[in-house]
């Protein structure tokens, strides 16, 4: 069964391309209201992921996330270019995200509740 941790890392990493996406948008107060919804229910999906599993990791995968999601929102919405340096260096972050979940440390420590 899959830490539920997990599902709060998808969560906030979701809801912070909503709130991106927003800034790029947002024309009137209540599209501003909604943003700073999504900014305070992205810092508490992050809160909750670093509860079960390492903040270092959790960081690594929102920060990770959110730089090719809003790579991807800038090309496919914003008539971004694609140029082959950014292709390349986005590579490499989700390169080192996945580098990252793989060595994550799957021991629990005696008594430790999941």
């Amino acid at each position: 069964m899959m830490n539920k941790s997990w599902i709060y890392v998808a969560l906030t990493s979701l809801s912070e391309l909503v709130w991106i996406y927003g800034f790029n948008t947002a024309s009137t107060w209540w599209h501003w209201a909604m943003i700073i919804a999504f900014i305070l229910l992205d810092l508490y999906f992050l809160a909750k992921a670093c509860e079960g599993l390492p903040t270092g990791t959790v960081y690594a995968i929102f920060a990770g996330f959110g730089t090719v999601g809003t790579f991807l929102m800038d090309i496919f919405l914003f008539d971004e270019q694609i140029r082959m340096i950014k292709v390349v260096f986005i590579a490499m972050i989700i390169a080192g995200v996945i580098g990252l979940k793989l060595s994550d440390d799957h021991k629990t420590t005696k008594g430790a509740v999941e």
